[in-house]
């Protein structure tokens, strides 16, 4: 008998459970009490496979829970399971039929399994958002205090050092993290050798893309949402286009190549070239990504800082 594909779909309070063999469907509480409740079936049917969406979080403690049990499971993109959706004339929207969906998307796409990040690599990651947040506020209250009476300029600015205050803290946090981390620490190394790569693009990259070093060009490329993908249909032959994977990663690398169009001669030899061969700046740029990810995945996988990398 071939193992069960099972979907579930997250809430806040709630966790909606689909087999897509079976069709049975059944409800848990998004709680300890509920997940345990889940686990105890999960465990005795030995599923191939538990998928569910991405949710912000509230997916993080069921995740945590099938891993520590050896119960394979993967996190998926809900745009992908829409889609999937649309394709399969599934229209209809509830937790019940949103569960099926899952089920079904895992039993034809079957997504690679994944793996809960360890408790330093985790408080890395959050720390890491929260630096994120911390840069939207600051450029917000900057962006306020442009137009800013005098009666709350000072307050704005009050607030504007406090936040920058916090952000320095977190920087030197996820610093010292990284250093006590000898793996981490000798990624760190090699990435900050490149002209171009700062702190900040280090930290995404460490963090937020680990893969980095460990696939080839095209696979990190594809993950990143930085290769060229066929637009082809008949005998029309589109542009190639750029879609999908890590936003967040994919606008660090984005500034990252910005920087190195100007300090990396590697890359700015590579710019120039393109646009005097009639290539639209933003294609370029989007091109001087690619190959910056490129360079840094190979040096990575080679242990190779940049001098070496270019001699």
């Amino acid at each position: 008998m071939d193992k069960e594909y099972i979907g579930v779909d997250v809430s806040k309070d709630t966790l909606d459970v689909a087999e897509y063999t079976s069709n049975k469907t059944w409800q848990a509480a998004n709680s300890e009490e509920g997940i345990g409740q889940i686990l105890d079936v999960l465990i005795k049917k030995s599923p191939a496979l538990v998928i569910m969406e991405s949710t912000g979080g509230y997916e993080f403690s069921l995740a945590v829970a099938l891993s520590k049990n050896n119960v394979p499971f993967a996190v998926v993109n809900p745009r992908e399971v829409r889609n999937f959706a649309k394709a399969t004339k599934k229209l209809a929207k509830t937790d019940s039929i949103d569960s099926r969906v899952l089920a079904h998307f895992a039993a034809v796409i079957r997504p690679e399994p994944q793996k809960v990040p360890d408790e330093a690599t985790q408080e890395m990651e959050d720390l890491l958002a929260r630096r994120n947040q911390l840069v939207e506020m600051i450029t917000a209250e900057k962006n306020r205090l442009h137009l800013a009476r005098k009666s709350v300029k000072g307050e704005i600015v009050e607030h504007i050092d406090f936040l920058e205050t916090k952000l320095a803290g977190i920087n030197s946090n996820l610093s010292e993290k990284i250093k006590q981390n000898p793996i981490l620490n000798i990624k760190e190394k090699i990435l900050r050798s490149v002209p171009g790569i700062g702190q900040v693009s280090t930290f995404s990259l460490l963090i937020s893309l680990p893969e980095l070093g460990e696939l080839n060009r095209k696979q990190i490329a594809a993950l990143v949402g930085v290769a060229p993908l066929n637009h082809d249909s008949g005998k029309y032959r589109g542009k190639r286009v750029t879609w999908g994977g890590r936003k967040g990663v994919r606008k660090v690398l984005y500034m990252a190549a910005l920087s190195a169009i100007k300090h990396n001669i590697i890359i700015s030899s590579f710019y120039n070239h393109l646009c005097e061969a009639g290539k639209v700046k933003k294609i370029a740029l989007v091109a001087c990504m690619r190959k910056l990810l490129t360079i840094v995945n190979a040096m990575l996988k080679n242990n190779t800082p940049w001098y070496y990398a270019v001699c």
